[in-house]
């Protein structure tokens, strides 16, 4: 069977059309031969999200943005994402803006979620945003550029009042103390220099004192020495020994114990101390009044006299 030119020809065009028409939705994103799924998504702010941006799960690749066209009743931008993937996004999964690196392009995360229905053809997810490297560090700089513009201020400020206090007066006086200063150190030049001369005089004698210094200090380290050998411990033992048989001692003493102490606390001893030395007191000025009575030499035999009692007499 033979087909006419015509046939052929409106053969050929059907077929261009078609062919035009896979072509064209290719082009676009679209392969005519595969199931797609279309989900939804709307965003406050898309950040420069673009038709045919990936749609990730995971990072996996599972489509891309079929269009982004603004709702003109809410302002909301609606964003169609073709999903070429048999994954099971539930209708609570979030749909995330972000930026995979510094200088790329917006695009889509899909956060699965394990709870709710499975998303079908049509469905709307969670829309959310997250902040890219670039915005996270614009949004850490701004309160530092507030800071940075405060002190620059501050500093005006201080530059103004700076040039208030420095008026002519001021700088000549700053010029003034600057020259004595400079005086001042050509001074200790000239005095460190002469310093430097007396001790390049006297080098012979530093010498010696510092040899002689050295010798006292290796006789100090011989007494050290005998010191340390020394048997300081046990001399410091004896010494407490001492000092605790001294304590006991007075405490014995105080006690009334011993003869020192029972002359220190027995009344009845010391009154008899006290008149003995009375008595004694009186038999020696009656000794020294009435030297006869005691030692009488007679060569004649002469009578004894009869004893009178001593009459009180001030010992001067």
């Amino acid at each position: 069977m033979k087909l006419s030119r015509e046939i052929k020809t409106a053969i050929l065009v059907i077929a261009s059309i078609l062919l035009f028409i896979w072509g064209y939705s290719f082009l676009k994103g679209r392969d005519l031969f595969t199931n797609y799924k279309n989900l939804y998504v709307e965003y406050d702010n898309v950040e420069g999200l673009t038709v045919s941006s990936p749609v990730t799960i995971n990072g996996l690749v599972v489509g891309k943005v079929n269009s982004v066209v603004i709702n003109n009743e809410t302002g909301k931008i609606k964003v169609e994402m073709q999903i070429n993937s048999d994954f099971p996004i539930k209708k609570t999964s979030v749909a995330e803006i972000y930026a995979p690196s510094p200088i790329g392009g917006k695009q889509i995360a899909i956060l699965p979620t394990k709870e709710g229905q499975d998303a079908v053809d049509g469905d709307f997810l969670i829309s959310s945003s997250k902040l890219g490297l670039t915005d996270e560090l614009a949004k850490q700089i701004e309160p530092l550029k507030d800071k940075i513009t405060k002190l620059l201020d501050n500093a005006n400020v201080m530059l103004e009042n700076v040039n208030q206090v420095l008026d002519a007066k001021s700088k000549e006086n700053l010029r003034n103390s600057l020259a004595n200063l400079n005086e001042t150190l050509a001074q200790f030049k000239d005095a460190s220099k002469e310093v430097n001369e007396m001790l390049a005089q006297n080098k012979s004698k530093i010498s010696v004192t510092l040899t002689n210094v050295e010798k006292a200090s290796a006789n100090f380290s011989k007494v050290s020495d005998s010191l340390a050998k020394a048997n300081i411990g046990q001399t410091v033992k004896n010494l407490e020994k001492t000092l605790a048989n001294v304590d006991k001692m007075m405490g014995d003493m105080q006690a009334g114990k011993g003869t020192m102490g029972k002359l220190m606390k027995d009344d009845a001893m010391y009154n008899n101390f006290t008149k003995t030395s009375k008595e004694l007191e009186l038999l020696l000025q009656d000794l020294r009044l009435n030297p006869t009575r005691y030692v009488n030499v007679s060569l004649f035999g002469k009578k004894n006299k009869p004893y009178v009692a001593p009459t009180n007499d001030t010992i001067k």
